[in-house]
């Protein structure tokens, strides 16, 4: 039959099955595509590296991923110019000089689009400043105290599902030079953003009781752990939960020294002991599913905390005062908390990784009930039939009492930050500060802590926070408030050296 062609008909022919066989080959590479931005420094994949929380599965089935696409992403903060006047800055991220994306935010091309996610960084880097005029200093792996998590992801699910955003309005918004693939730029033109309007829908309507407003604000540097996590994950009707079950926002910790922490209660609560379930259970938090993880990458952050100290105080310490606080500090919290040569990696304490009855230590109990025994059997079902199953989580009755490294770049105090200093924390609870701003990162030498009665700076308005709220209680931890105030500077001033 070909043969009877006429030669040019023939090879016409052939090559159009050429180009269609070509134009099928580049659509299934495309569509197959899995290949994250990859960083050589440690310190730039911590900050930037993907984890695998970009979504996964498949194009027309997306799994995991809270964020859209890259250049979505990129033309939002102009879309909704009126929502986010300052950039994605506004929400606290920390941000660096010829960088495109946040300290946090990874980027990473599946199906031959460019997505982005949320990695460890996210959470867990922040700045400090010496001087309201003074540059900020990044710090990887502090609590990232600045940040509004909860109102940045408020704002994506907003103007994603904002009529302005079109898929004109992105496309217009291409650099001059480069810009997204052919195959994104067809995808873009036949449908893209109505999918990604669609699953956002779907993703905002699952989310919608911890966002409502008649919940607490988690606030800049706290976040509510576990609720998402019941709705993303575990696609759980969380209008059939408890209402006070959804209030669980606490701040974020730090994730320096974890090889001495291995077996202590971890979390909070102290629901597990492993650093390694705790890492993937976290990951899971940022949108990681058990189809997207990044095992490897995931990997290279845990090598890396696992022996990465805190940087020290690095102001002036009254050598004579600390001396004096020393003792003071190993009658009354050492054998809980360890004291400072953890910091080197020693343990010390005889209840340092324990969990202390929530009737004993009477701080606000809000948090420990977000997280359920029916939750931590979920859990259990998580990763089946490989070796990153969970089997360490558990339901608690109290709070971990954690160790001390690096505690001058932890405030606020307390699980849920309801304590501005250190020197506030060995006040009793009815003299402790009853409102005060959260997310300035102006260091506070004398008590120890940030600065947190000015309500805006350097174009940031702070959170509010309020301890008579649910969730935000300063009650309890009442060790070490009967002393004298000379005898709690000095443990201030020890606490310095940590």
């Amino acid at each position: 039959m070909l043969a009877r062609l006429r030669p040019w008909l023939r090879w016409a022919l052939l090559v159009s099955v050429a180009a269609g066989a070509v134009l099928v080959l580049w659509i299934l590479v495309s569509i197959n595509s899995d290949s994250p931005v990859l960083y050589e420094d440690i310190q730039e994949h911590f900050k930037y590296g993907s984890i695998g929380s970009e979504p996964g599965g498949s194009l027309l089935a997306p799994i995991g991923g809270v964020l859209p696409p890259y250049w979505v992403f990129r033309a939002l903060p102009s879309v909704c110019a009126d929502r986010l006047p300052g950039g994605y800055a506004t929400f606290g991220f920390v941000t660096e000089p010829g960088k495109d994306l946040p300290v946090g935010i990874s980027r990473r091309r599946r199906f031959g689009v460019d997505h982005v996610g949320l990695n460890c960084a996210v959470c867990h880097t922040s700045t400090v400043r010496d001087t309201p005029d003074g540059a900020p200093r990044i710090v990887l792996g502090m609590p990232a105290q600045t940040l509004d998590l909860q109102a940045f992801v408020q704002f994506v699910l907003d103007c994603t599902l904002d009529n302005r955003l079109t898929a004109d309005a992105v496309r217009g918004r291409y650099p001059a030079r480069g810009g997204p693939s052919l195959f994104e730029r067809v995808l873009m033109r036949t449908g893209l953003i109505d999918r990604l309007k669609l699953q956002t829908l779907n993703l905002r309507n699952r989310m919608a009781p911890i966002l409502a407003p008649s919940l607490p604000r988690w606030g800049r540097g706290r976040v509510d752990t576990f609720n998402p996590y019941k709705a993303i994950q575990f696609n759980w009707d969380l209008t059939k939960l408890p209402g006070s079950e959804l209030i669980g926002a606490s701040d974020f910790p730090s994730i320096w020294n974890q090889k001495p922490r291995q077996g202590m209660h971890l979390h909070w609560d102290g629901d597990n002991d492993s650093v390694d379930e705790r890492n993937l259970s976290a990951s899971l938090g940022a949108g990681v599913t058990p189809v997207t993880v990044d095992h490897p990458n995931l990997k290279r952050v845990r090598d890396w905390i696992w022996t990465l100290p805190p940087p020290a105080y690095p102001y002036p310490i009254d050598a004579a005062r600390a001396a004096q606080g020393a003792p003071l500090y190993a009658t009354h919290c050492a054998v809980c908390h360890g004291d400072h040569r953890f910091r080197d990696g020693v343990v010390s304490g005889a209840r340092i990784g324990t969990v202390v009855p929530i009737a004993d230590i009477a701080t606000d109990r809000h948090r420990l009930d977000s997280y359920t025994l029916t939750f931590a059997m979920n859990q259990y079902g998580l990763y089946p039939d490989s070796p990153y199953r969970f089997t360490h989580f558990r339901k608690t009755n109290g709070y971990a009492n954690h160790p001390l490294d690096g505690i001058w770049l932890r405030a606020p105090y307390l699980h849920n930050g309801s304590v501005p200093t250190l020197r506030d924390l060995l006040d009793a609870p009815e003299s402790r500060p009853v409102t005060f701003y959260r997310g300035y990162d102006l260091f506070d030498r004398e008590k120890v802590g940030f600065v947190t009665d000015v309500p805006a700076a350097n174009g940031q308005l702070f959170t509010p926070f309020d301890t008579r709220v649910p969730g935000n209680g300063n009650g309890g931890h009442r060790y070490g408030t009967a002393l004298s105030p000379d005898d709690k500077r000095a443990i201030v001033e020890y606490m310095k050296t940590f």
